[in-house]
């Protein structure tokens, strides 16, 4: 299990198609510790994490080149490594679903994607191929329940649409699981409180041809959902956010 949110206001979530050049963010650094972390909500840590990378300038100031995205399955169980939480040396656990940010960028027609992962003893930031390699690994035991699915959010829309009232961290009593973030829980721009289910529900025929998915990410507020082979392949078509 792995999640975050903050309350938001305004009208209902539009397109923001990703700008071909805008400015770039800056240089910035910046630490893992810089970043608000509550164990185990993995979801409103991004959240936060993509309002941050905004306001600090490290992002575009509205996000269009930041990517959220849910990582499960119809089983609720993928394994992933390096993560902080695992007790082995190689960091592997299988998590229900865990979600990182993409941050995809160019320069002069070259992809260097950034993956964030507040949960990850990898680098922070990660070049995308590093974490590809490293924490999500090629199944050795191939077509199986296990294999990801990854559901890649537009951060614009994401941020406008998601909500979480934080009832999946109680137990049939009403009792934490873990405790939850010291700020209130996030709502949409539509006044929606709860919709985390739609986020992490995914099934193998979800994913669509590419074409139609770089496409749709652009305008559909529940993202698109993608697989192992695919994933690559996708960002490296997205328009990127940098000249």
């Amino acid at each position: 299990m792995d999640g975050g949110r903050a309350a938001a206001g305004g009208a209902g979530p539009s397109p923001v198609a990703a700008p071909p050049h805008p400015t770039a963010p800056s240089s910035t650094p910046v630490d893992v510790s810089s970043f608000i972390h509550t164990p185990c909500y993995c979801e409103e840590n991004i959240y936060m994490l993509c309002k941050e990378l905004m306001r600090i300038g490290v992002a575009d100031p509205i996000g269009t080149d930041l990517y959220v995205v849910f990582i499960s399955n119809e089983g609720k169980q993928v394994p992933l490594w390096h993560q902080k939480a695992s007790t082995s040396d190689d960091g592997f656990i299988c998590w229900d679903y865990h979600v990182i940010c993409i941050q995809s960028r160019r320069n002069k027609g070259e992809v260097l994607d950034l993956v964030w992962d507040l949960d990850s003893d990898l680098p922070f930031p990660s070049p995308f191929s590093q974490y590809v390699s490293d924490a999500i690994q090629p199944l050795a035991f191939g077509d199986s329940k296990y294999r990801r699915l990854f559901r890649v959010v537009h951060a614009p829309l994401f941020l406008q649409s998601f909500a979480s009232d934080r009832s999946h961290m109680k137990d049939p009593t009403g009792n934490w699981i873990q405790l939850p973030p010291k700020y209130a829980p996030i709502m949409a721009a539509d006044g929606t409180t709860n919709n985390l289910h739609e986020y992490i529900t995914m099934s193998v025929d979800d994913v669509a041809d590419i074409e139609s998915m770089v496409n749709d990410v652009y305008s559909n507020k529940h993202g698109v959902v993608v697989n192992e082979t695919i994933l690559p392949r996708f960002f490296s078509r997205l328009p990127g956010s940098h000249p």
